[in-house]
């Protein structure tokens, strides 16, 4: 079977939700790939609020933006996800069309700081009471590495107890099913 990338999934799934003016959450920055991407898609008149714990992760995604022009449309908070509730302006809870989850570690930093189970379930259940009618959450999960296991079956386990009234949930796989495939859970909020 032909590995797919679920970046690129991820990335094709909201360009059909997110238009310029609306507002989408980077629930953990990285390298700011998704940042930019989620700015792309909402400038010039939307904003993006990206999560980080680690300062290297904000930085890096803050010189991404630099040399772009999109700096307005972005507010980078050195925070954990969990945190989400309180960092976003009331205002914009459930109005927020878009947000992006990349579980693990920061690519190319210290593999010992990795997203937090506890964390994590606390940032879903902001996250699903933010998200505005017809938004996507979007969860890039990878089991294959210390604590990726865990933190990969009790997200789908926190997935498959949402209310079927409110959500819809599918999960897509980089290869076949396997267990330790890394997958992309996508919670939509049709209603």
């Amino acid at each position: 079977m032909k590995r797919i990338s679920l970046v690129n999934t991820a990335h094709d799934l909201i360009k059909n939700i997110l238009h310029p003016g609306d507002i989408a959450i980077d629930a953990t920055v990285g390298n700011g790939h998704d940042t930019l991407f989620l700015a792309e898609q909402v400038a010039p008149s939307g904003h993006v609020y990206g999560f980080d714990i680690q300062r290297a992760a904000i930085d890096s995604t803050r010189e991404k933006f630099r040399h772009n022009g999109l700096q307005d449309c972005l507010t980078l908070i050195q925070a954990s996800h969990a945190d989400m509730a309180e960092k976003i302006p009331d205002q914009l809870h459930c109005n927020v069309k878009a947000i992006m989850f990349n579980l693990g570690y920061l690519p190319g930093g210290d593999k010992s700081v990795i997203t937090q189970t506890d964390s994590t379930l606390t940032a879903l259940t902001v996250a699903s009471r933010i998200l505005a009618v017809n938004g996507v959450i979007t969860l890039l999960a990878y089991p294959g590495h210390p604590g990726g296991d865990l933190e990969t079956d009790q997200v789908t386990n926190w997935c498959n107890q949402l209310d079927t009234r409110q959500f819809e949930v599918s999960t897509v796989y980089s290869t076949e099913h396997k267990d330790i495939a890394p997958r992309l859970l996508v919670i939509r909020k049709p209603y």
